[in-house]
């Protein structure tokens, strides 16, 4: 590994969007899309983190499905935390007015318990690093 202190940053930006998608649950004005791009955002920046750590290069992509791809010539990724590639939805455009369907308390919980556990496997790979 070339730059742990740079997987750390990652993994610290990644556990910084998990937070925000938990705590916003409850709070006025916020839209469960928002929360559930923060779901997402975890996930991508903790694969950022993991890609680091393994010495695999990636363009700036948002594109959780893509970052598998390049990590699983490293590392095997299980059917369970690949199920977090549908959080991409969320990446762009749910980000933004358009014509969709509002997300609901059910959809929101679903990202958060799959940004979890992706991050909580992602974190199990950097034991000795974080």
């Amino acid at each position: 590994m070339k730059n742990p202190d740079k997987v750390k940053e990652w993994f610290i930006r990644a556990r910084s969007n998990f937070a925000r998608a938990k705590i916003g649950a409850g709070a006025p004005h916020i839209l469960y899309e928002d929360l559930c791009f923060d779901s997402q955002q975890a996930v991508e920046k903790a694969l950022k983190a993991l890609c680091i750590s393994e010495d695999i290069i990636f363009p700036k992509t948002h594109d959780i499905a893509f970052l598998f791809d390049l990590l699983e010539e490293k590392v095997e990724i299980p059917e369970d935390i690949r199920k977090a590639r549908i959080l991409n939805e969320y990446a762009v455009e749910l980000r933004y007015p358009g014509s969709y369907s509002p997300v609901d308390e059910e959809e929101y919980r679903d990202s958060v318990k799959l940004a979890e556990s992706a991050l909580l496997w992602v974190e199990e790979k950097l034991k000795g690093v974080l």
